[in-house]
């Protein structure tokens, strides 16, 4: 199931109520997401949560000459390397291929359809292909389901560590105070960290089910609420990624009323002024954080459309539009997973250089 991309890493200061559960991060939609789709090819298709064993994307603020020397000690099979190390990055890869897997049956099994009227029956080599090849994708969703197992720690673990209730001062955190009931602490916790801790267990207990230690029926069960989790989920971080774009947006437009000023008072100038060309630097990273908040929005929408068939029982082109929409979500997950990997490597290098 998903745990949904909240880009936490792309936002400015807010104050707000997710400040007051973390005061060390700037605005942030929802930090622990990291519990992606549990998809199989037979039962319904649940949550791939956000949440993303990914890492924080690193600050990269490095100059265009270091920045190029750095990435020719990066390669691209490192990146990979350090993506699959993760269960997450494994998911990625075993999304992309089940649904590819998933997309190259739908054409097969179409045109076969449409060969019908030549031959009464297939050949025997292709019953064996397609029967393989849907044991295959069988295969890559049970294994995405174990690597899922456990996600519900993190928010846990983050509701856990919470000393204070929020909108604490620090005077009053500074005091010593006797520990609070874990209810009382789960109830302050923010709402999309709650979200999750419910979800990924939810998702647990289906996995559970499909290893035979629950009942189907409690699978069933617990498979229906991950679905209306992920729908929440999803809506709120279409919710949220707007909020965040709009954010981008006004941050981008002072930065170019900034530059065009300049402009035009230092027309004569040759040499830009250090504010400038510090400005444009600005205006690129806000522009690189807007492209990657897209990014997550057309992934979000992928996942709306994919998790909306299942909570609604839809059944036009049902099997046609999960394929694609599924495809297309593990292909953009997966390229932010790479993204930020790659960024953290290079942060290293640079650092070592």
């Amino acid at each position: 199931m998903s745990t949904l991309d909240f880009p936490s890493q792309h936002s400015e200061a807010h104050n707000g109520f997710y400040n007051a559960y973390d005061a060390s991060s700037s605005f942030q939609m929802n930090p622990l997401s990291s519990h992606p789709p549990r998809i199989s090819s037979t039962a319904p298709i649940y949550h791939e949560a956000k949440p993303e064993e990914i890492p924080e994307e690193p600050e990269l603020e490095l100059e265009e000459a270091t920045l190029q020397r750095v990435e020719s000690h990066v390669r691209k099979e490192e990146v990979w390397r350090e993506m699959f190390v993760t269960s997450n990055g494994r998911d990625k890869a075993f999304k992309i291929i089940q649904y590819s897997l998933k997309v190259y049956l739908l054409f097969h099994l179409s045109v076969a359809s449409s060969r019908l009227w030549r031959r009464a029956t297939r050949p025997p080599w292709e019953k064996e292909l397609v029967r393989r090849l849907n044991s295959t994708i069988d295969g890559f969703s049970f294994t995405r389901k174990c690597l899922l197992l456990f996600n519900w720690l993190a928010p846990l673990t983050a509701i856990m560590a919470q000393e204070s209730v929020p909108f604490s001062t620090e005077k009053s955190r500074s005091k010593q105070t006797p520990s609070k009931p874990f209810l009382h602490t789960v109830m302050h916790a923010p709402p999309p960290v709650l979200l999750e801790l419910v979800h990924a267990a939810s998702d647990d207990v289906f996995t559970f089910s499909k290893l035979g230690l629950l009942s189907r029926r409690t699978g069933d069960r617990a498979g229906r609420f991950s679905d209306w989790c992920w729908l929440l989920a999803t809506l709120v971080g279409l919710v949220e990624n707007g909020v965040e774009r709009q954010m981008i947006g006004n941050l981008q437009s002072e930065v170019e009323s900034r530059l065009y000023t300049d402009s035009m008072a230092t027309a004569s100038i040759k040499s830009k002024s250090a504010g400038s060309k510090h400005d444009e630097k600005e205006l690129g990273r806000l522009q690189k954080q807007d492209y990657w908040l897209q990014i997550t929005r057309w992934k979000l929408l992928m996942d709306l459309v994919f998790v909306s068939y299942d909570v609604f029982k839809i059944k036009r082109a049902r099997e046609s539009i999960k394929t694609f929409t599924g495809l297309v979500a593990a292909l953009l997950s997966a390229a932010k997973l790479y993204d930020r990997h790659k960024a953290t490597l290079l942060k290293a290098a640079s650092m070592s250089i």
